[in-house]
């Protein structure tokens, strides 16, 4: 997997450095710990080629930032205080999104407080303050982490910031492909292309019949059979009927195929019309294996929820589609279900395929990826449109297990979540905000919703998080 790439920027003083060009060597080590640990972290950190003082230097640094397309925020980090004039000009320029990163080499500092060495060392934190002044005066977003690398969450805090930004990045540059066009009736989520574009950067790519057909066409027998053994090893294959087996595994390797010929990042499927657009089936396994391969998906029609899977499954790879399905009153639970797409990474058991009778367009039966979610901690996290932009909303839920072997879960794409406040407040609250009948699902502790709100503002986003009290 792509290593997701960062900028670090290291600020210091030029006075410090015509006293005594010994004061920064301790800070500089100290720096180089912290980029060592967000690399053990996996990602890629590029750092501004030195330590920047004066005005000059700091453009240097931006400039070099910008230059690399595949940077996804940049990092600030106070090795002393720094004269916030110097680096404003720099910061504004900026195309990333700010990450201060406001810590020190000390965890303790009382007993060490009258010694100069160690005032030298820590007291960048006012060098933060005059910063985040300006930035705030300018009107410059950023995130802001706080606190010593060593004290649990700091850095998780960090790394979630830069997951973030990385899936801001993705959502604005994305390509989301459309089979089968959308669904009639359906407006929750419904955008249209030029709104998609000009207000968050995404763009649609609709498949038509002519491409559907050419690429079924070009699908050999050969790659079917290659295609079927690797199913039969990552999956449980209980299919009966092999001639819709077959059909159903060559419609997907042509909208798999058109995916790589578009250079997709998503792909939404209105199952009602995929036979217009040249489908022999409705492909719901390989739907499934677009989320696998760590592509955006959603159903019928839905190019907005596919592209928000595609930006969050980038940077946050245990996400799925769903949708809530029916409550549980009793219970506080919900259920969630489609009609055929999961991400099958995110199964308790190893999932199925089977045959899928299907009687809503001329394609006919087919066959379709069923399981049940895993149980965990995770995140609702639904994109709605609204009269003046759009909405995020985030829910923390369990997922929870619910008779696992029930053959409702044998035969179909199955999970229970239970929200962190009463079933009734919960969906009220849910549809006050305006909370469409699509979303995305986050599976990670409580770190990711700080994170996900972070990507709500990146993103320009109103973000509201339900279902927790005082948040």
């Amino acid at each position: 997997m792509k290593k997701i790439k960062v900028g670090y920027l290291p600020f210091y003083i030029k006075l410090y450095d015509d006293k005594s060009s010994k004061w920064r060597v301790s800070c500089v080590k100290y720096m180089n710990k912290l980029i060592k640990m967000i690399e053990d972290r996996g990602f890629e950190v590029v750092c501004a080629d030195e330590v920047c003082r004066i005005k000059p230097e700091f453009d240097r640094a931006a400039a070099k930032f910008n230059a690399d397309g595949e940077i996804c925020a940049v990092i600030t980090q106070h090795l002393a205080y720094s004269p916030s004039l110097e680096s404003i000009e720099a910061l504004k320029s900026l195309k990333a999104p700010i990450i201060v990163f406001d810590t020190t080499p000390d965890y303790k500092l009382i007993k060490y407080a009258d010694t100069v060495d160690k005032i030298m060392d820590n007291h960048g934190i006012h060098g933060v303050q005059d910063m985040c002044n300006m930035l705030r005066r300018c009107d410059i977003d950023y995130e802001l982490c706080v606190g010593h690398a060593s004290t649990p969450g700091v850095l998780d805090e960090l790394c979630g910031y830069i997951r973030a930004a990385y899936a801001a990045k993705c959502f604005k540059t994305a390509r989301i492909g459309m089979v089968g066009g959308e669904f009639e009736g359906m407006g929750d989520f419904r955008i249209t292309d030029k709104e998609y574009e000009s207000e968050i950067g995404a763009k649609t790519i609709r498949m038509t019949a002519e491409e559907g057909k050419k690429f079924t066409e070009a699908v050999t027998e050969a790659e079917i059979d290659a295609e079927i053994a690797s199913d039969r090893e990552k999956y449980s294959v209980c299919v009966q009927n092999e001639e819709n087996y077959r059909a159903a595994v060559k419609a997907g390797l042509a909208v798999r195929k058109w995916m790589e010929a578009e250079k997709l990042d998503g792909v939404t499927v209105n199952f009602l019309h995929a036979d217009k657009d040249g489908l022999p089936k409705v492909p719901f396994v390989e739907c499934c294996k677009v989320m696998e391969r760590g592509q955006g998906y959603a159903g019928e029609g839905d190019n907005l929820t596919a592209g928000l899977v595609a930006a969050l499954i980038k940077a946050f790879p245990d996400t799925t589609f769903t949708e809530m399905f029916c409550p549980d009153w009793k219970k506080d639970t919900i259920l969630l279900s489609h009609m055929g797409e999961m991400n099958p990474r995110l199964t308790e058991e190893k999932p199925r395929i089977i045959d899928k009778p299907f009687e809503y367009n001329s394609c006919g039966d087919t066959t379709s990826l069923v399981g049940c979610f895993k149980t965990g901690s995770a995140v609702i996290v639904n994109l709605a449109p609204g009269k003046n932009g759009f909405t995020l909303i985030l829910a923390p839920v369990d997922v929870v297990q619910s008779g696992k072997t029930d053959k409702a879960y044998i035969n179909e794409v199955r999970g229970w979540v239970k929200p962190y406040c009463p079933l009734r407040e919960f969906l009220k609250d849910y549809s006050l905000v305006g909370g469409t009948h699509h979303s995305a699902m986050v599976y990670g502790d409580w770190d990711n919703i700080e994170a996900l709100e972070a990507f709500g503002r990146m993103m320009g986003f109103e973000t509201v998080v339900i279902g927790v009290e005082e948040w």
